[in-house]
Order: structure tokens, then C-alpha cells, then sequence
């Protein structure tokens, strides 16, 4: 991850270090079996380009199965679940590789029983080499002072969990205190995780091929809405395009 040097002013501090961005595209499956996800099947059913190398071998297994490729897609199966993952980056939007990844893998798979699409957006935020830096940021930005942190040797470290009703599905937003290591230095940070979840249960089985077509098309919609609550509710600053990888981390 590559970091500038850290100043002593504060603001100068969040503008020199460069968020971290990471997209999921998450469906959730009926009775889907982790072992049905393997390199040779992506690449047989034309779902990856035969082109596509792989970063590791892939794994695969009744808990879990992951394949990764080069390029920084991971595309990880659990029982019931099968995300497409990706890190921004230094990637513009529009060379993000999971979304057209997950819409092939429906066109294939379109007799799976889908029971809803989760649209995940995760942002890291560094904010100083103040190793409380995170922690102080949800103690005394999101939660009201009172005497419950007057308790203990160190300052308490908390957790935000909110629920979002937006107009065609729930937004769950996570926010929690984070560690970036840069060679020898510590530098605090807060992740913001957000869940767009869309229940597909109560459609047809062809309205909902069509409904996840539609949600994984517009994935960037809910990027920005996401982006916009995080930087101009939470943190008040200008949306700005990111250029860190959680792959280097």
C-alpha cells in the first residue's frame, strides 16, 4: 500500500492517505454447494476468459472453495453463497471485472434458486498514525459522551451497526475501528462496510433472473450511494476517486 509520508496537520494527513475500496457482488443460492465453484468449470463454461491466469491454486471444499486470478478478482463459494470480489484500486470503474463476471455466471446458472442479491461496498479510511485514531473517531463522532468510557486502562472500542430502509431494499452500514501496517508504521483507520441486500424470494423464477440482472447492472448506483453516505454524512469530506487494493494490505 503505497502511503505518503504523514504530516502534522490532521487534514493534510486524511488527504495524503488514500482510502481503500472493495466490491462484492454476493448471491445467495438455494441448497448451493461450495464444491460446485472450480477454475476448470469458470473457464469450460466460457464464465472467466481461458486467458484469465491464476493468482494461487484454487481451493476447494465442502466448507468453502476460492479461485483468484491475477488480475485481483476473487470469486469465493460457502454454503448457500456464492461473491464476486474486487478491489478498486488504481482501476477505473469501468475496468471492474466482477460484475460482468457474476452476470455470465447467472446466464449459465440460470436454473439456481436464487434467493436474494447482496451489493457489499467497503471502505477503509486511514486517519493518522495515532494508533486510537479510529477508535476515538466512532467514540466521539458517532457516539454520545457519557461516563460508560470512563471504565478499564484503555480507551473502549466500539462498533456501529445501522439499518437503512431505502426505497427498493435495506442498506446495513458496519462501522468499526482498523489497522493498516506500512512497513514498520501503524496507521489507524475505521472500515466502513455496506450490505444493499434485495430479497428475491417472492418473485417467479423468470422475474428473478431479470431482477438480478438488473441489481448487478447497476452495481455503481449503489457505489454511490454508499459513497455519498459515508463521506458527506459520516465524514463530511468530498467524494474523491481512490487508488488502494485490500490485496495489498
Amino acid at each position: 500500500m503505497n502511503l505518503t509520508t504523514q504530516t502534522s496537520n490532521s487534514s493534510q494527513q486524511n488527504t495524503a492517505l488514500k482510502d481503500i475500496e472493495e466490491l462484492t457482488l454476493s448471491l445467495v443460492i438455494q441448497n448451493f454447494n461450495p464444491t460446485l465453484l472450480s477454475y476448470d468449470f469458470l473457464n469450460m463454461s466460457g464464465i472467466v476468459p481461458k486467458e484469465w491466469e491464476l493468482a494461487s491454486q484454487p481451493i476447494i471444499n465442502q466448507k468453502g472453495s476460492q479461485v483468484s486470478f491475477k488480475n485481483g478478482l476473487n470469486i469465493i463459494a460457502q454454503p448457500n453463497t456464492i461473491s464476486f470480489i474486487e478491489g478498486l484500486g488504481t482501476k477505473e470503474l469501468k475496468e471492474l471485472q466482477f460484475a460482468n463476471i457474476a452476470q455470465k455466471y447467472v446466464e449459465k446458472m440460470s436454473n439456481a434458486q436464487y434467493q436474494a442479491i447482496n451489493v457489499i461496498s467497503k471502505i477503509i479510511t486511514p486517519f493518522s498514525e495515532d494508533k486510537e485514531g479510529g477508535k476515538n473517531f466512532i467514540n466521539d463522532t458517532l457516539l454520545r459522551s457519557g461516563v460508560w468510557r470512563n471504565f478499564g486502562n484503555i480507551i473502549p472500542q466500539a462498533s456501529v451497526n445501522l439499518l437503512y430502509q431505502l426505497d427498493e431494499c435495506q442498506l446495513g452500514v458496519n462501522i468499526n475501528p482498523a489497522q493498516l501496517q506500512q512497513e514498520k508504521n501503524i496507521i489507524s483507520a475505521v472500515l466502513f462496510a455496506g450490505n444493499f441486500n434485495y430479497n428475491l424470494t417472492t418473485l417467479s423464477d423468470e422475474v428473478k433472473i431479470t431482477k438480478l440482472t438488473e441489481k448487478i447492472n447497476n452495481w455503481e448506483k449503489d457505489l454511490t450511494t454508499f459513497r455519498e453516505l459515508i463521506y458527506q454524512k459520516f465524514l463530511q469530506k468530498a467524494i474523491i476517486e481512490k487508488a488502494s487494493l485490500f490485496d495489498t494490505l
